[in-house]
């Protein structure tokens, strides 16, 4: 990725990419070497809010082997595909009508919960407190998708609660910091797949917006695409495709908590002319009762909230009602929960 940095987390290769084309050898057994890296992803977080990482421990038979399923799955007669098709009520499963902040996106996904089931609040009503459980949707062909995934999600799980410790670390606070979030967490795996666009000028794979979440693992394929916006300018540059690597964006969740601190960048998917793509995204939520305001540690006289506190679960249902439809009204975005000063 042009101007981003590519972090190895378990050997001794490091390199920061583009504009900043420096190389430096870690040996992560020495705390010396492993505080570099920390302060490494601290510095991507404040300065771009997106990096790469290779070396992860996520093995990458796992990773093809979803996308060699996701491949057949996304292959089958829509009418297949449409036997276990999200909707408002059950948001996992097949969908080919996304929209990114009301405007359609030109792909198909599938989503996977990996709680199941998960616990989510019954309404956007901000007096009912009522919960619900939702439950995966598993397609019958091709037999060995869910298993595929499953497997996959438990490293790249297991990845993203390292990079959040890793990050709180980064924080100066204490690696445990998070945890507690998380006991009830909604976290999902997706698999996108963007189909040839003949009229690249009419469409986004994604249109631009920011990640919700806490933070994003993705996989992306060799044909590209991906492009994020940097917090200096504003300027868009592409991420470029790291054989193996994993892409790791900061979501509103820690931009809150570190009271503007990290950045949540503004990202977008460009559409290809000639070849499909796939990705595969591991959203890193919340538990539902889960509070979102800027952490009492990060705040003071000389630096205080910058923002609102807001129910993650109830913020979470509210949004995920503009995935499926346009609506009249603007959707909620990380800005209009500032602090009027």
């Amino acid at each position: 990725m042009s101007g981003s940095v590519t972090i190895s987390m378990f050997s001794s290769a490091f390199c920061w990419g583009g504009i900043y084309p420096q190389h430096r050898s870690l040996a992560p057994r020495r705390p010396e070497d492993v505080q570099n890296v920390i302060s490494e992803i601290g510095d991507a977080c404040e300065k771009w809010g997106f990096f790469q990482v290779i070396n992860h421990g996520v093995p990458c038979d796992t990773r093809n082997r979803v996308e060699k399923t996701a491949r057949m799955f996304f292959n089958l007669p829509m009418e297949e595909k449409l036997k276990v098709k999200r909707d408002e009520v059950n948001q996992v499963g097949y969908h080919d009508g996304e929209h990114t902040i009301n405007i359609k996106d030109w792909k198909e996904v599938f989503d996977i919960n990996i709680k199941d089931p998960t616990v989510i609040h019954s309404s956007t009503d901000p007096g009912d407190e009522g919960l619900r459980l939702v439950y995966n949707k598993w397609p019958q062909y091709p037999s060995d998708f869910r298993e595929a995934c499953k497997e996959y999600a438990r490293h790249v799980e297991k990845l993203a609660f390292k990079l959040i410790e890793l990050i709180s670390l980064s924080l100066g606070l204490r690696k445990e910091r998070f945890h507690d979030y998380f006991k009830e967490q909604m976290s999902f795996l997706r698999i996108n797949r963007y189909p040839p666009c003949p009229r690249p000028d009419l469409a986004l794979g994604v249109g631009q917006h920011t990640d919700v979440v806490v933070l994003t693992v993705l996989a992306q394929d060799e044909v590209g695409g991906l492009q994020v916006s940097r917090r200096s300018d504003g300027v868009w540059f592409p991420v470029r495709p790291v054989p193996n690597a994993l892409v790791i964006n900061i979501g509103n969740c820690i931009e809150i908590w570190t009271n503007d601190k990290y950045w949540s960048a503004e990202h977008r998917v460009v559409v290809n002319t000639t070849r499909e793509r796939y990705s595969i995204p591991f959203f890193l939520l919340p538990s539902h009762d889960v509070e979102v305001k800027p952490l009492e540690e990060l705040v003071s006289p000389e630096s205080p909230p910058r923002y609102k506190g807001y129910k993650w679960g109830k913020f979470y249902a509210s949004r995920n009602r503009s995935n499926f439809q346009k609506l009249d009204i603007k959707t909620i975005q990380v800005d209009d929960l500032k602090v009027v000063t």
